[in-house]
């Protein structure tokens, strides 16, 4: 019945239909509900039964876990740090309406712009938002205000990834430039030991936490020279202070299971970054300038998010296969060094990737021109 009415109302939204301005928008809502029947016409073309909407799909399915996990986190701090007692059902509810404002907000704001940037550039309107509106507040402090994650929104999509040619054409990953905009520009709202807690009661749910409450996180104790007071179990299973989506372990590697099995995301860059940082923090804690293990480098922070969500993304990762590895491995030792080496950012991830995301064409072009060069010398 819902495809008899879209094809009803498509000639409202053909050139010459009375719509015909919003037909960018009719095309996004239809193939996002249905696989479009058009093919290549001219060219080489490889027809597949997954298009890119699909694919942002199964990574959105992906991130459930470690969403769903994170907002029962927010509620559980909070309890925590008020010294009260709730159930299972009120924590999730806090963290539910804590976190869900900011996931609206990344949502209306982005594809409101790629939505108008569609219409006015005459193009579809491009799907790769799907999985970076999810991601900005995953990534974010729960307490980050709306006004700051409209404006780094904002300046992601548009700076970000439409300037560049939009879906697939960006350099940078598009929910890291974002995190990046705000650790930069309002380093007060990103970091410090005020933000990491949601502080307010909800619908009578959670609890006023006093004004100036801190809660460190075990980075920022780390970045401070002492060990991380929270347990290596309460690290794996993630009940402890941080970014929304990135503190449980667990529910990572349920994502990181399906977007494996699904073959969404490469192994070699997901395993080269757990090597690469495993054996960076191997070597800083043999040196004596680390205090805690690398397997406690790999469960902090935003090192497994980071490995499994961000260093994978298809567009701003190397292609070639040798590359994989190279950029994998670059990106896991830089997040360590720039953790242990500058106490100034304790979270060495997201500029370690973005790092990546720049040298990935460069790892690519020597790979492909090793290639070539041996080629060549067993031709001759």
């Amino acid at each position: 019945m819902l495809k008899k009415y879209l094809d009803k109302i498509r000639p409202n939204f053909e050139p010459d239909g009375k719509l015909h301005a919003f037909r960018s928008v009719f095309d996004g809502f239809e193939t996002f509900l249905y696989v479009p029947n058009t093919t290549s016409r001219t060219g080489a073309s490889i027809h597949d039964a997954i298009d890119s909407k699909r694919i942002m799909s199964i990574v959105v399915i992906a991130l459930i876990p470690a969403l769903l996990f994170g907002m029962y986190n927010v509620g559980y701090q909070n309890y925590a740090a008020a010294g009260a007692d709730g159930t299972f059902i009120e924590k999730f509810s806090y963290g539910l309406l804590a976190v869900l404002p900011s996931i609206l907000v990344s949502y209306i704001v982005g594809l409101g712009i790629e939505f108008a940037w569609a219409q006015w550039k005459g193009e579809e309107i491009q799907e790769g938002y799907l999985v970076s509106g999810i991601l900005i507040p995953m990534v974010l402090p729960i307490g980050c205000p709306m006004w700051v994650i409209v404006l780094a929104v904002a300046f992601a999509v548009i700076f970000g990834k439409e300037i560049f040619g939009g879906t697939g054409m960006n350099i940078f990953n598009v929910a890291l430039l974002a995190r990046a905009f705000l650790f930069f520009s309002y380093p007060t709202k990103m970091s410090g030991d005020t933000v990491w807690v949601s502080t307010g009661s909800i619908l009578g749910l959670g609890n006023d936490l006093p004004d100036g409450f801190t809660m460190a996180t075990p980075l920022g104790q780390m970045a401070q020279g002492t060990a991380p007071t929270a347990s290596l179990a309460d690290s794996f299973i993630g009940l402890i202070p941080g970014s929304i989506g990135e503190t449980s372990v667990v529910a990572i590697a349920i994502g990181a299971v399906i977007l494996l099995w699904t073959g969404i995301a490469s192994w070699k860059t997901m395993l080269s970054v757990f090597v690469g940082g495993g054996l960076m923090a191997a070597l800083f804690k043999a040196t004596g300038q680390t205090p805690v293990e690398w397997y406690e480098h790999i469960a902090l922070g935003g090192f497994c998010f980071g490995a499994v969500f961000m260093a994978t993304d298809p567009v701003t990762s190397a292609r070639t296969e040798t590359g994989k590895y190279i950029y994998g491995v670059m990106i896991g030792a830089l997040a360590v060094i720039i953790r242990v080496m500058n106490p100034g950012f304790p979270e060495g991830m997201m500029l370690a990737i973005l790092f990546g995301n720049m040298m990935a064409p460069t790892i690519d072009y020597f790979v492909v021109q090793r290639n070539i060069n041996k080629r060549t010398k067993r031709a001759a």
